[in-house]
């Protein structure tokens, strides 16, 4: 078969085989932890292209250099058949959700300090991989049993659900929620595995009875999740002797249900759901100090005390960091994101009492405060490193005992490790402000006919890199791309995707010593055909994706444009990764020039631009599409004048059109409903149509609690003004953006008597990993648009 045909064939099948490959995570080395001094790693990895079944995975380097892979624990060996018929809680399906997480098996693990106990759930059982170390031949040997299944066997109403388990960081115990009780479980040993409820939340009414319980223990209630990436519930101390946990009720919350009509037999689902300008979960936070016997097995608790801030002025608890030889850190927010305060709560400070709080820094913002994932943190020798949205620098930076010690221009996204010496951090450049870049990255990306391939240390980049406290950055990734990294004393872990390689990309860095870890996943077979540029007055980061120069619209001299954004709040899609690119290219080969551009309010540029669109997003976000589609013409023209690539077709304005889920399923009804002019049809995936159906966390950041705002900014009201062709698309099962959503703009263009085509999916939630729904779903939108457009 020729080359020709063999990409022709890829695109073809790329719709089913991006779903059965999880979007080609699956085999794909995944979730890298640093144990030890970091010359060993944790990591999940299923074995194979289409496998969905995730095994736990141990990456180390013996004492000559040489590198291994070993798997400690493999879902199949361990439940065998029942490993691929998977059967989880719902309140851990629910996390799943939360996470974006489509795999199976082992998704998650908790491992002590010394990297040689680890736990995991499969299919609601609790699992414990214990590793030995071979004198003679410096291996591995794992053991890896089931934890206290008799105990939850004996009595699955007490001990199950078994949710989010914690080894103990002396990996003695663990602990692990079901929800209403917080249960810890010995270890072993000559007395065996035993479980004991160490604490619970119920609700029983005047006679006593049991009644509906709207509390929940150990979880991370939904904004946290969802929005704040907080998935812990409760943390152990580094000396593993005292716990802090969090505890909410959510009867303040408003009742949804999210229901099956195909199914009407199926009753619905009732669950307690934050919407904005309504109340949410009344969250509270306990710390608890725990005995043990001489057989090192639970002996009851011994200090309890209830933390204390102000829960009124300061009802998010966003995060929780606990450093050995420190009390645990808090980081609260109130209701408007825009004060916080970084709380110590004493726990074994001499004179506190235990709970009790003190402040040791505030910080404020007039629109909105990001949260940055890893911090607050100590230092080992006890300085705090903070964020700061700097306004004045126009940079999202770190303090370190409330100095500013990143320089301008460096927009720290994550924070990955603290020492004494430096952090290790998540960044985006913002060349404008950053103009000089470190000697490591002269060339990578650098001369513009590169950085059209590949991307630039920009925007588009999520860079890894080591500051110091004085400012000085040093790169631990080099190419442009979406990287992250687990570090450890020795050792570091790296991992992500860029345009140059298909396959996600993990390394295991022991000194001078470098090792890739292997890899079965698939590819798509094709190779996006992406260039990147700058478009318009706000010189929007944009990528053009052409046919592939094998598709019969390869050289044809104009195409139909696809406008395929996210485009709002809190996230961007122009990213120096392949996989954002592979079905846009799958698009710009049935015929339309595809393009993707990073308005004002997307992530990676500094505060000053994420907060453009605070209480307008409608209008900000629809004005920067209008901008990049006027300007694309000019654009492609320069790109064509250069010669050094293949020529990209004219876009054809007369024929505009977009597509988008969530965020850009929003943007691409309001695009037909606002700008008909500009855009001749859409097809919306999830739009979030009425923001008041949304949840308070992200909604209340942007627009406020000005009811009048939320009216402005949705687009159910606009309605009667659609008379382009608008197709939306819709999961029943969606219990992020519901259904009801789609609905109630349905409902409104059938009340102005505006015709549109509506696409309801029966069991599809705000994820689509079905085959069947995600080739169909790109095939029935291709043909809308294309007779929208004829």
């Amino acid at each position: 078969m020729s080359e020709t045909n063999d990409v022709n064939d890829a695109i073809k099948h790329f719709p089913r085989l991006r779903a059965r490959t999880l979007r080609f995570g699956c085999g794909a080395p995944r979730s890298a932890q640093t144990v030890g001094d970091g010359s060993r790693a944790l990591f999940l990895r299923s074995d194979g292209p289409e496998d969905l079944v995730t095994a736990l995975w141990l990456s180390w380097f013996d004492e000559s250099g040489e590198h291994h892979e070993t798997k400690l624990a493999d879902p199949r060996e361990l439940l065998g058949a029942t490993a691929d018929s998977e059967d989880v809680p719902a309140e851990e399906k629910a996390r799943r959700e939360r996470a974006r997480e489509g795999g199976t098996g082992i998704v998650g693990y908790s491992s002590d300090d010394d990297g040689n106990r680890i736990v995991f759930t499969i299919n609601g059982r609790l699992f414990l991989t214990d590793i030995d170390w071979n004198d003679e031949t410096g291996a591995p040997e794992p053991h890896t049993r089931e934890l206290a299944g008799e105990w939850l066997d004996e009595d699955p109403a007490m001990y199950t659900p078994v949710l989010n388990p914690r080894i103990a960081p002396d990996g003695e115990h663990v602990l692990y929620t079901t929800g209403s009780y917080l249960m810890l479980v010995d270890i072993g040993g000559e007395l065996g595995d035993r479980i004991t409820a160490v604490y619970g939340v119920s609700v029983e009414d005047e006679d006593g009875n049991p009644a509906e319980n709207t509390w929940k223990i150990g979880l991370a209630e939904f904004v946290a999740g969802e929005e704040m990436d907080r998935y812990d519930g409760f943390w152990w101390a580094p000396d593993s002797q005292h716990v802090l946990f969090e505890s909410f009720d959510t009867a303040d919350e408003p009742t949804w249900y999210i229901s099956d009509p195909a199914d009407p037999e199926r009753r619905a689902d009732g669950r307690r759901y934050p919407r904005a300008l309504t109340r949410n979960a009344d969250v509270y936070l306990t710390v608890i100090t725990l005995a043990f016997d001489e057989n090192d097995r639970y002996a009851g608790i011994t200090g309890n005390a209830d933390v204390d801030w102000d829960r009124e002025a300061y009802e998010y608890v966003a995060a929780v960091h606990w450093r050995r030889g420190h009390d645990p850190l808090v980081l609260v927010q109130n209701r408007r994101q825009t004060r916080d305060q970084v709380l110590e709560v004493a726990v074994a400070a001499d004179g506190a009492a235990l709970g009790a709080t003190r402040v040791l820094e505030e910080h404020a913002n007039d629109q909105w405060i990001d949260l940055i994932h890893g911090t607050p943190a100590y230092t080992p020798d006890g300085r705090l490193v903070c964020p700061l949205n700097d306004m004045a620098a126009d940079t999202n930076r770190l303090t370190v005992d409330g100095r500013p010690f990143t320089p301008a221009g460096w927009n720290v996204r994550a924070v990955l490790d603290v020492t004494d010496d430096d952090v290790l951090a998540v960044v985006q450049r913002a060349p404008e402000i950053a103009t000089e870049v470190p000697r490591a990255w002269a060339g990578s990306g650098a001369a513009s006919d590169a950085e059209s391939l590949f991307g630039g240390h920009d925007a588009r980049s999520f860079d890894v890199v080591s500051i110091d406290y004085n400012g000085t950055i040093t790169p631990v990734t080099t190419d442009p791309g979406q990287w992250t990294a687990s570090r450890g004393e020795r050792g570091i872990v790296v991992s992500g995707r860029d345009m140059r390689s298909a396959r996600a990309q993990m390394r295991h860095i022991l000194g001078e010593q470098s090792a890739t870890i292997s890899s079965t996943a698939a590819e798509p077979g094709f190779a996006p055909n992406v260039t990147f540029t700058r478009l318009g007055e706000h010189q929007l980061y944009t990528a053009i994706i052409a046919p592939s120069p094998s598709s019969p619209y390869a050289h044809a001299d104009k195409l139909p444009v696809l406008m395929k954004p996210y485009g709002g709040p809190g996230f961007q899609q122009v990213v120096a990764s392949q996989s954002f690119y592979w079905e846009g290219q799958w698009w710009a080969d049935q015929g339309f020039l595809v393009v993707t551009a990073d308005g004002r309010g997307t992530t990676g540029r500094g505060p000053a631009w994420d907060r453009e669109i605070f209480e307008d997003m409608k209008d900000v976000t629809l004005a920067d599409q209008i901008e990049a589609v006027n300007a694309l013409p000019e654009a492609v023209s320069r790109l064509n004048a250069d010669g050094r690539r293949p020529g990209v077709p004219a876009p054809d304005l007369d024929k505009v059109c977009m597509i988008g889920w969530s965020y850009g399923g929003f943007l691409s009804a309001l695009a037909v409903l606002d700008a008909p002019n500009v855009f001749k049809a859409a097809c919306a995936g999830a739009p979030p149509t009425d923001w008041t159906l949304y949840d308070t966390h992200y909604t209340e950041r942007y627009l406020g609690l000005d009811p009048d705002v939320y009216r402005r900014n949705g687009i159910v009201q606009d309605a009667p003004g659609l008379v382009r062709p608008l197709m939306l698309i819709h999961g029943f099962a969606d219990d992020n953006v519901t259904i009801a959503h789609s609905l109630r703009l349905s409902q409104a263009l059938m009340a102005a008597g505006r015709p549109h085509t509506f696409l309801p999916l029966t069991g599809i939630t705000h994820m689509t990993n079905d085959e069947t729904v995600a080739e169909n779903l790109l095939t029935l939108q291709r043909d809308f648009l294309r007779d929208a457009l004829a």
